[in-house]
């Protein structure tokens, strides 16, 4: 379950999300004034905090400003009646992460704070991935084991990339066929081929190898 920190003044708007949300299976905390939505913020565990800019006793910027300061990383979306690029930008500048201007949709507001906290958590793709000694960098479509830069061709970088998302666990020789060659899956040589050239630059040129057959099944990294 989600836990996000609403920090509103307005009490029908805050009867409004607590609705909404509480049905979606969230769990809210809130508060009604900066101060204490700062007090909180820095004192509890939330995934999301929805954050008003126009707050009594303290305004939503100098709020984000001193949670980033204090080191907390938590994704705030801040909600407010001003709609104007000044102010958007203002909110950036203080570390919100992202902004939505009153009146909203409350599905576009759920979608924004579903995708937030997915990167908050790191459910959205990585650039970098790492097992054991393999580090592939998702930006560059670069492989390196014990800092050693694989060649790598594009066939046997996207069935690397397939088996260290998923390692230790195994991958069927089903989800690399349909990964790589969709409908028009070739025969099982080729496959066997780039297993092979991918072994080459993988394993061959270290002491212990990595790349694991399962028979029938498929193929899985080993942790060293």
């Amino acid at each position: 379950m989600n836990k996000v920190l609403l920090v509103e003044d307005n009490r029908e708007v805050a009867g409004i999300l607590f609705d909404y949300f509480e049905c979606e299976g969230m769990e809210l905390d809130y508060a009604d004034n900066g101060e204490l939505g700062l007090q909180l913020a820095l004192e509890g565990s939330f995934d999301l905090i929805l954050l008003d800019l126009m707050l009594p006793r303290m305004d939503g910027l100098t709020l984000c400003n001193k949670l980033r300061e204090a080191g907390v990383s938590t994704p705030v979306l801040m909600l407010t009646a001003l709609d104007n690029r000044e102010d958007m930008l203002k909110g950036f500048k203080h570390g919100a992460d992202d902004y939505l201007t009153k009146p909203f949709d409350l599905e576009i507001l759920e979608a924004r704070i579903q995708a937030l906290i997915k990167r908050y958590r790191g459910q959205v793709a990585s650039t970098v991935l790492q097992f054991s000694s393999l580090k592939i960098d998702q930006k560059t479509r670069q492989a390196f084991r014990e800092d050693k830069l694989l060649a790598l061709n594009p066939t046997t970088y996207t069935i690397l990339e397939m088996l260290c998302q998923k390692a230790p666990e195994i991958v069927t020789r089903q989800e690399l066929s349909e990964k790589l060659w969709q409908e028009s899956e070739p025969n099982n040589d080729v496959l066997r081929s780039h297993i092979y050239q991918l072994r080459n630059q993988l394993d061959k040129p270290f002491a212990k190898p990595m790349l694991t057959t399962i028979p029938k099944i498929g193929f899985r990294l080993e942790e060293l």
